[in-house]
């Protein structure tokens, strides 16, 4: 079946799937609708990115990356502007002066004729260019970001991620084990307390999480960011409610063979959970990457061990903002996240549908 007659299926049997009704319009327009929600701020951040940073501070809305043309006058870049004459003649000058309701202009082949126009005749010279210096500079150090580190933020963005992420999944992998093929008193308990704390807001325990991490020593290392959020009640559940489909017999037909617990562990329900644990990678990934709150608590005082995240402040001042870095560089954070989903997703409709079920 090709792409196109995947996308234009209609609902009913095969005597009318050929044409479209009333459920099909909708089914269609709530798609279209939704990949809109998720996909227009992407795009309008990536669009943005290869912007100029004057189109970025005026709030261009336009879709292409204009920019307007500047030009060396008396040693000093100046923008270009177009000046309409009462006949219709255009053209190009640059301001000898501030703006005024007339206002001081030279021409480019004249910089010593100055002459004045009404500001209004006055329109910039743009031309479409991308602006890859809003990549390159904060990655290179250029143009005064000397201090921003990207490959040290990057690296330690990915020690982060990757350590949290394989920690999380050993935790809640044997923690969901435990709690779907043992029999215990409490296991019914022990399982609703840890899908309860889904309700405590993170902010609540912050404080406690601090006193821990200091006590433990830890607080200003990367671990501190680590080892606090390692086991997740949403892995828990979820792997929980997954290993409960694995079927106890084979199980106990390892035990027959002298098979240790923790050999089960590895050689049955891990090879058996792929899916599941896919699903919960993918979320820890993204949970460990975009974490803000939490990094810039506890490494707040050693600007080496800053994340991505907590990097992009360094762009955003008391009076000043500079808005295009920020923009290229959530794009650049953007792409490990959407790399991760890419090889992953395929595990992603397994893992979900078949959570749950006998």
């Amino acid at each position: 079946m090709s792409l196109s007659t995947f996308l234009s299926r209609t609902r009913g049997g095969a005597d009318r799937a050929e044409r479209f009704g009333i459920q099909d319009v909708l089914a269609y327009g709530y798609l279209v609708l939704g990949v809109l929600v998720i996909l227009v701020p992407v795009l309008w951040t990536l669009f943005s990115s290869i912007k100029s940073e004057r189109a970025v501070d005026n709030f261009d809305t336009r879709l292409l990356p204009m920019s307007q043309v500047e030009t060396v006058v008396d040693g000093d870049e100046k923008p270009v502007w177009v000046y309409r004459a009462e006949d219709g003649a255009e053209v190009l000058v640059t301001k000898a002066g501030p703006t005024r309701k007339m206002t001081d202009v030279v021409t480019l082949d004249a910089p010593d004729a100055v002459f004045q126009v009404p500001k209004e005749a006055l329109t910039p010279h743009e031309e479409m260019r991308i602006a890859v210096e809003n990549y390159l500079d904060p990655i290179l150090k250029r143009n005064g970001q000397e201090t921003f580190n990207f490959f040290t933020y990057l690296a330690n963005s990915v020690f982060v991620t990757v350590a949290a992420t394989l920690i999380t999944l050993l935790i809640n992998a044997m923690a969901a084990f435990a709690l779907s093929k043992y029999r215990f008193r409490g296991r019914l308990t022990f399982t609703i307390l840890i899908v309860a704390t889904l309700l405590i807001p993170a902010s609540i325990i912050l404080v406690s999480l601090f006193f821990v991490v200091w006590s433990f020593g830890i607080f200003g290392s990367l671990w501190g960011v680590i080892i606090p959020a390692a086991a997740t009640p949403t892995g828990v559940f979820l792997l929980r409610q997954y290993m409960l489909t694995i079927p106890d017999e084979l199980l106990e037909a390892a035990r027959m063979d002298a098979a240790s617990e923790w050999r089960i562990f590895w050689r049955i329900i891990i090879p058996l959970s792929l899916p599941a644990l896919s699903v919960l990678a993918i979320l820890s990934v993204i949970w460990r990457w975009n974490d803000f709150l939490w990094p810039l608590i506890v490494l707040i005082s050693d600007p080496n061990k800053h994340t991505l995240q907590l990097g992009l402040t360094q762009f955003a001042g008391e009076f000043n903002s500079d808005f295009h870095y920020i923009l290229a560089m959530t794009v650049v954070t953007l792409i490990p996240i959407t790399l991760v989903f890419v090889w992953l997703q395929r595990f992603i409709t397994t893992g979900i549908a078949t959570t749950g079920l006998k």
